[in-house]
């Protein structure tokens, strides 16, 4: 036993001598770093040997000796000042919990004694506490569209739900509509000169309803003030359903802007407008519209996105956005496991003000897009008072296909387009997509319809769809270029044509 703690005492000795060394070790290095008179030896050693340049250096070694020192003691000073907060806040949260401890306690002293007076008054009643008589609370009850009796608290689209109530018994209007596209277009302006007071050119509400024909989504653009928004809310007015105005904030960054979002806490769907407006469209043939107003102030393609994709499926029955993961029994009658179909008789349109303050729209968007410039106020004229008027979707859908298959672009135009296209590929390595040549065709085709001609609409759509993408090149070293397409154009078209892109192409250059 003697020889083992012999062997412990030597063992152990070992360790706690290294942590001698080291508390004596950091002791000697403090006390050699102030070591004031090892400094002045030193100094006097050398300084009869010292000019005054090593002087200079020399007193500069010394204050930055003190620097560091001095940071050394700051450094250590934060540290331990930082570990006494520390130590103060866990001190001052183990107080906290010390006290929530206590209180809880003394709620639930409080709560037992409750229970033992209620208990007592209980038993001078003659009962025995466990027979209290229970209250029910009352709850809201409500029908569903088949007449059933539910519970509000199951019901989590309570906007979509009153849409059903109120088209349980509706049928579907025909409303034997009999105009034209270029007559339609005078309907309109009419209209809106004679009840709203805005006035529009021929040309204009001709591009706005050739735009509908071609794509569901229409950016009205140009600079504020000019009627982009009244256009929208005038159409609306026109065709007897109002047009709902979503104004667009810079904080909008995902889908739920537009449809709402499904809350976990209170188990109800978040309906929007627009949604509401949406679900209802599904029920009728009428014209829906939805304007997205300002819609750059935010990133388009960030909240608008799968609607893009969703709006460029080819078959309409792949119009589909799911709201929610899964079905409820109360669910609205027309959302079918938690998706809803979108309908093919809205159309959707975005105002844009090109200014400092809002985001510049992507190809992404302005490719699936048909923009439309107003930059001019229109001109007062005296109108031939117009009513407004309901219209069928399918109806004027009709007239945009008639119009496609009536008017097609003709051989000479399609082989004109095919070496302009050739051309920019060549020359400004832009080309065109299948997509924009399919919008060209129904564009064209209907402008035609609404009293246009093919070289103006043409014009018009390359201004707006191929143009437009100069703007992304360096202007400086394209220059000479845009004046050898003007000539080109010239010589395809004629000096009396193309004047949208020739315009187009002459304000680039003075930009540059």
């Amino acid at each position: 036993m003697t020889k083992f703690i012999n062997f412990l005492y030597e063992f152990m000795s070992v360790f706690f001598e290294g942590i001698k060394s080291i508390v004596l070790g950091i002791g000697k290095g403090i006390v050699q770093i102030f070591n004031i008179p090892g400094y002045i030896e030193i100094i006097n050693f050398y300084k009869e040997e010292f000019g005054i340049a090593q002087w200079i250096l020399a007193v500069i070694a010394i204050v930055v000796m003190i620097v560091i020192l001095g940071l050394i003691i700051l450094l250590v000073y934060f540290l331990v000042r930082k570990y006494v907060r520390f130590r103060k806040t866990l001190v001052e949260q183990e107080g906290m919990l010390e006290e929530i401890g206590e209180l809880n306690k003394k709620v639930k002293d409080l709560v037992e004694e409750k229970e033992k007076i209620l208990a007592m008054k209980v038993s001078q009643m003659g009962l025995k506490p466990s027979d209290k008589p229970e209250v029910e609370t009352p709850t809201e009850e409500t029908e569903d569209a088949e007449g059933e009796i539910v519970d509000d608290d199951n019901i989590r689209f309570t906007k979509l739900n009153s849409i059903d109530e109120e088209y349980k018994d509706y049928k579907v209007q025909v409303y034997n509509n009999t105009f034209t596209l270029e007559e339609l277009v005078e309907i309109f302006r009419n209209f809106a000169a004679s009840k709203l007071r805005l006035y529009y050119t021929s040309e204009m509400i001709r591009l706005f309803i050739s735009a509908l024909s071609c794509t569901r989504l229409v950016i009205l653009q140009g600079i504020s003030g000019t009627g982009k928004t009244s256009l929208a809310y005038a159409w609306g007015k026109f065709i007897k359903k109002d047009a709902i105005i979503a104004s667009v904030q810079p904080s909008w960054r995902d889908r739920t802007e537009l449809f709402g979002y499904f809350n976990e806490f209170t188990k109800k769907f978040n309906e929007t407008e627009i949604l509401k407006k949406m679900y209802e469209a599904n029920y009728n043939d009428d014209v829906y519209v939805a304007v997205l107003d300002e819609m750059n102030i935010a990133r388009v393609e960030y909240y608008f996105a799968e609607m893009l994709s969703i709006l460029e499926m080819p078959s309409r029955d792949e119009w589909i956005v799911e709201l929610v993961p899964s079905s409820w029994p109360t669910d609205p009658k027309k959302l079918v496991d938690g998706k809803l179909r979108i309908p093919d008789n809205m159309w959707y349109i975005g105002t844009i003000n090109n200014d400092d303050s809002t985001f510049a729209v992507t190809d992404k968007v302005y490719d699936r897009a048909l923009p439309i410039d107003i930059n001019d106020k229109g001109q007062a004229f005296d109108p031939i008072p117009t009513d407004a008027m309901n219209i069928n979707s399918s109806y004027l859908e009709g007239l945009f296909k008639k119009a496609k298959e009536k008017n097609p672009l003709s051989d000479e135009m399609n082989k004109k387009i095919e070496e302009m296209d050739d051309y920019v590929i060549k020359h400004f390595r832009i080309a065109f997509g299948n997509r924009i040549v399919k919008q060209m065709k129904d564009f064209v085709a209907t402008y035609v319809e609404c009293g246009g001609t093919e070289v103006d609409g043409v014009d018009y759509f390359i201004a707006r769809k191929i143009l437009r993408k100069f703007e992304q090149l360096n202007l400086a070293y394209i220059r000479d270029e845009i004046d050898g397409y003007i000539k080109f154009l010239d010589q395809e078209f004629g000096k009396e044509h193309f004047k949208e892109c020739k315009e187009y192409l002459l304000r680039l250059k003075k930009m540059v």
